[in-house]
């Protein structure tokens, strides 16, 4: 569907029935699939023929699914995954082991930080965080020989702070690393990465793509463009023989456009198992099918409030790259001209005590730990999604303890803004 805009991928991407056959996308709920012999079922396991025999791999719903999304990032190959934080892990462990490096962001959510700093540091695999304000010479200063990937979130969870994806594509390729960038909260309706230098993309699906609260996921998409071959002994899991695969070589039988997601599949889904169900599949398409719909509500509802609160006197801070204010204003107007999500965070008078009176005092507004939802949400960080994180940590990421993020759904401003206003008195 290459030459259909973005929003008609969203409603008739990845999947076209045949004669005869359903017109929504099928949920092929069943753990196996059946097969006449076992040499054609041996073919499946040798990698030498396409196909479906075990769930924990492949699933045809989800593969549906998933070439949707690589349409709509415009990607070569992407998978679904059990949840945000999976395919995060994935995308990174796809490419590093122990002793290897990894230069990223420190303004990311609470979660892939603990994920990065903790997790990973226990598995061999160090990171260095620089602010996503360095300058080119600090961001190159930060790589090491064992470099093996960069990571940044385009607008920051919940920060919101923007990353200039260029100058980050620019240092990832000059030491010949690709570039991974979470774009959950703009999606691709309000940006595409792998148009401005990123070379993988992830997603927690769990949030606007599916955007209703319903199913957990994730997305990793390819761009197809980056060459392990290239640089071939930074990626020995992609240009080497896989014992464990009959000596396959990835970069060599699936190319530039297949290969990352091959490896991803046949090696970490084999492995550790963090499986969308196709149920949760179906589900996020339907998402999918009103994403570029609800986008532009839901950035039209967040600008409305972050200059509301820009004005309240009890307010002293707001974050939304919408504002003219925002520090982060024209980077994000050079990369989402239409506008970034209807996430808005904001600092109370009173720290994290006013925050948590505040929020007790709303009424339409609901305390989850949600975010990027149809209905409206909104909570602490530092007493919930980022707790795991020091108050130095905190300050460093841009998340103070009195911090408020709120995520605007698609009722009406109006209403929303007169909630803000009744819990502010």
């Amino acid at each position: 569907m290459s030459d259909y805009t973005i929003n008609t991928k969203c409603v008739q991407g990845g999947y076209t029935p045949g004669n005869g056959e359903p017109r929504q996308i099928p949920i092929v709920q069943s753990t196996t699939f059946k097969y006449d012999t076992s040499s054609d079922m041996g073919k499946l396991f040798d990698l030498e023929a396409s196909g479906y025999f075990y769930t924990r791999l492949q699933n045809p719903t989800n593969d549906y699914v998933a070439a949707k999304i690589a349409e709509l990032e415009g990607g070569t190959a992407a998978m679904l995954t059990s949840s945000g934080q999976a395919a995060n892990f994935f995308a990174m462990f796809n490419l590093c082991e122990a002793g290897d490096h990894i230069v990223s962001s420190a303004s990311i959510y609470g979660g892939t930080f603990n994920l990065l700093a903790v997790t990973m540091s226990k598995m061999g695999i160090e990171t260095t965080f620089i602010s996503p304000d360095c300058t080119e010479e600090e961001l190159n200063a930060a790589f090491k020989e064992n470099t093996k990937l960069v990571f940044g979130e385009t607008i920051a969870n919940p920060a919101l702070t923007v990353l200039d994806i260029e100058k980050f594509a620019k240092a990832a390729h000059a030491h010949n690393v690709p570039l991974i960038v979470d774009n959950t909260f703009p999606t691709p309706v309000n940006c595409r990465p792998i148009e401005w230098g990123a070379d993988i993309v992830t997603h927690s699906t769990t949030k606007y793509m599916d955007g209703h609260g319903v199913a957990v996921g994730g997305a990793i998409i390819d761009s197809g463009k980056f060459d392990w071959m290239a640089n071939a002994e930074k990626f020995p899991g992609l240009t080497t023989p896989d014992d464990s695969y009959h000596g396959i070589v990835y970069a060599e039988k699936f190319g530039k456009e297949g290969a990352f997601i091959t490896k991803c599949t046949s090696q970490l889904m084999r492995d550790l198992g963090s499986i969308q169900s196709p149920q949760n599949a179906f589900y996020l398409n339907l998402g999918l099918e009103s994403l570029h719909v609800r986008m532009p509500r839901h950035v039209e509802n967040g600008l409305a409030v972050a200059q509301f609160l820009e004005k309240h006197p009890k307010v002293v801070k707001v974050n939304y790259p919408g504002l003219e204010s925002d520090p982060y204003y024209e980077v994000a107007k050079k990369y989402m001209p239409n506008g970034g999500c209807g996430v808005v965070s904001f600092e109370l008078e009173g720290g994290r005590k006013a925050a948590e009176d505040f929020m007790g005092k709303l009424k339409l507004a609901a305390i989850e730990t949600h975010v990027a939802d149809a209905r409206t949400c909104c909570l602490n960080p530092a007493t919930s999604t980022h707790r795991q994180m020091s108050d130095e940590q905190l300050e460093a990421a841009g998340i103070p303890a009195g911090l408020i993020r709120i995520s605007c759904g698609l009722e009406d401003k109006k209403d929303l803004i007169a909630d803000l206003e009744q819990a502010l008195a």
